[in-house]
């Protein structure tokens, strides 16, 4: 997969990452959960489920649920990491939610594992420095 290994897109990163936020709300995912929390096609994400099947990031049969394989499920969760951690310091910066997650479908497939770390460490500095956060707050309105 882009960035997390080397198989996939950014495409099917979301769709890894969808994939496992309905398993671990739903307990499942189907075809026609993926497409409506997407807004897509059943087809399209029919064509996308083969693709990552025969990639092995999933198992699916038809007309059945899909189940993740270790492989897909650490995609899946390396994704999500990424995208809380940049919601998480956007949001901490005060950028408002609409521009946080515009901003955040655009970095999360494209950001190196150096690079979120670096993210990862200045959000906990900044959440814990208040006078250093409100001052870099007050150079981001100006």
């Amino acid at each position: 997969m882009n960035k997390v290994g080397n198989r996939s897109t950014s495409a099917a990163e979301d769709y890894l990452e969808r994939i496992q936020e309905l398993i671990d709300t739903k307990g499942y995912a189907r075809v026609v959960d993926i497409a409506g929390s997407l807004g897509i096609s059943q087809a399209s994400v029919t064509n996308m489920v083969k693709r990552l099947d025969a990639e092995g990031f999933l198992h699916h049969e038809k007309y059945r649920g899909l189940v993740l394989t270790q492989e897909g499920e650490r995609v899946a969760r390396a994704i999500s990491h990424r995208h809380k951690i940049l919601t998480d310091f956007l949001s901490l910066l005060g950028v408002s939610s609409e521009d946080v997650a515009c901003d955040v479908e655009g970095m999360e497939h494209h950001l190196s594992s150096s690079s979120l770390r670096g993210i990862e460490a200045l959000y906990k500095e900044l959440a814990e420095n208040q006078v250093l956060l409100k001052k870099i707050k007050g150079k981001i309105k100006s």
